[in-house]
C-alpha cells in the first residue's frame, strides 16, 4: 500500500518522476469547469492518451473526449469516479484562473483519496494543505502530489552552459497560444530525425505529462531565474533542449515569469508562438496585442542582454481560422518576418525542426 510522502520530498524535481509510473489515469475536471479551463485534460489526452481511462465531467457525461475536446478518440466522459475501471491515479485536468479548486472537483478528489488513489494536481490550492484530504490519505495510503509546490531557493549565477548544448525556448504573444504543444511537437519531430532532443517543462501541465520540470509560476520571484538555470544544467548533456515558455514579455499579469524564464535558460534560438485572429490579451479585452514584429524585437533584445539569441521560426495557432484562411495567414506572416511559419496542430513541426537544425549547424559547425 502506498504511504503519504512528506511534502518537501514528494514535490522536489526528482520526486515528480513517480508521475511517469501511472498507466491507468482518471482525469477529473469537475462539473462546472468551462472547456477553456480544461487544457490540462486535453494535453494529457494528446500526449498520454494511452494511459487515460476516462474524463470525469458530469456536465458532459455520455460523450467521448474526441467529441468534447477533439482529442482522445473513444475515451469516455463519465459522471463519477465509480464509473472508471481500476485507475491507479487521479489527475486534476483543469487550469482555472488563480488555480483555485472548485467545490465539485473537491468532492471527486475526496472520493479518490478515500479509495487510496494517488492524486496529482497542478492547482495553486495545494492538496497537502487540505486537512481533510491528509487525514483520509493517512488511512487509505493515497499520495497527494502537488506539482506546483516547490522548494526552489537558489538565485541564478549566470552559469556557462555546456558548449554544444543548443537551447530553444518558446516565447509568446500571450497566454494559451500553444507554447507547450509547440515544444512537445518539436521534441517528437527532432527525435524522429534521430536527434537527442529533450523537452523541459516549466508549467504544471508539462510536468504532469513528462514527470519533471519547474513550476515557474509558483517559484518565489527572486529564484525563478535560478530554478530555470538549474533545470538546464541538470539536462545540458542533451544535444538540444526545448524549454517550454510561459505568458508573454508584456503581459500585464505574467511578464515577470516570462522574463525570468528568458534569462534563466539563456536560449540561442526562440520560437515565437501566437494565435491568429486574437485581437487582445486573453481575458483582457481592453489590452490590445502588439504586432509580431514588436514581439520579435522585444524578445531578441531582452534575451540577448543575457546571451545572444534570435527568433528562428514562428508557430501559428490557427484554431480560429479555416484551412484556407490559415494558409493565407502563414504566407503573409512568413513574408513579413522572413521566417518559417507553421501550425504544428495542422501541419506538424517539420519547418520548425528544420529551423532548429539549421541554427545548430550555424552555431556548432
Amino acid at each position: 500500500m502506498n504511504t503519504v510522502v512528506p511534502a518537501v520530498e514528494k514535490t522536489s524535481v526528482p520526486g515528480l518522476d513517480i508521475i511517469n509510473e501511472y498507466r491507468r489515469i482518471a482525469i477529473a475536471v469537475g462539473d462546472d469547469a468551462p472547456l477553456s479551463n480544461s487544457k490540462t485534460a486535453i494535453s494529457l489526452l494528446r500526449y498520454r492518451g494511452e494511459h487515460c481511462l476516462a474524463v470525469i465531467d458530469p456536465a458532459h457525461q455520455g460523450k467521448t473526449t474526441q467529441h468534447l475536446y477533439g482529442v482522445g478518440g473513444s475515451t469516455p466522459v463519465v459522471g463519477s469516479l465509480s464509473e472508471v475501471d481500476s485507475p491507479d491515479a487521479l489527475f486534476i485536468g483543469i487550469s482555472p484562473p488563480g488555480g483555485q479548486m472548485p467545490e465539485s472537483l473537491s468532492r471527486v478528489i475526496g472520493a479518490g483519496v478515500d479509495r487510496g488513489l494517488d492524486i496529482v494536481s497542478g492547482l495553486h490550492e495545494f492538496l497537502v494543505e487540505n486537512e481533510d484530504f491528509c487525514q483520509v490519505a493517512q488511512r487509505s495510503g493515497s499520495r497527494l502530489i502537488d506539482v506546483r509546490r516547490n522548494q526552489h531557493r537558489q538565485t541564478a549565477r549566470c552559469a556557462e552552459f555546456r558548449s554544444g548544448c543548443l537551447r530553444i525556448h518558446a516565447v509568446g504573444q500571450d497566454c494559451s497560444v500553444g507554447k507547450m504543444v509547440t515544444m512537445l511537437e518539436l521534441e517528437r519531430g527532432l527525435q524522429q530525425r534521430q536527434r537527442d532532443a529533450k523537452f523541459l517543462a516549466t508549467g504544471q501541465t508539462g510536468i504532469m505529462i513528462k514527470g519533471n520540470g519547474v513550476p515557474v509560476d509558483c517559484v518565489v520571484s527572486d529564484f525563478v531565474n535560478g530554478a530555470v538555470e538549474e533545470l538546464v544544467l541538470q539536462h545540458e548533456q542533451h544535444e538540444i533542449l526545448l524549454i517550454e515558455g510561459q505568458g508573454s514579455i508584456v503581459h500585464p499579469a505574467f511578464s515577470a515569469v516570462t522574463l525570468g524564464l528568458l534569462h534563466g535558460c539563456a536560449p540561442q534560438g526562440l520560437i515565437l508562438c501566437y494565435e491568429a485572429a486574437r485581437p487582445h490579451v486573453k481575458a483582457m479585452p481592453h489590452v490590445p496585442l502588439k504586432s509580431l514584429e514588436r514581439y520579435r524585437e522585444l524578445y531578441e533584445q531582452l534575451a540577448s542582454e543575457r546571451s545572444p539569441a534570435e527568433v528562428i521560426g514562428v508557430a501559428m495557432n490557427g484554431r480560429n481560422l479555416s484551412e484556407a484562411e490559415a494558409d493565407i495567414e502563414k504566407e503573409q506572416v512568413q513574408e513579413r518576418l522572413g521566417l518559417p511559419v507553421c501550425d504544428v496542430y495542422r501541419d506538424g513541426p517539420d519547418l520548425l525542426v528544420d529551423a532548429v537544425l539549421n541554427l545548430r549547424g550555424r552555431l556548432f559547425a
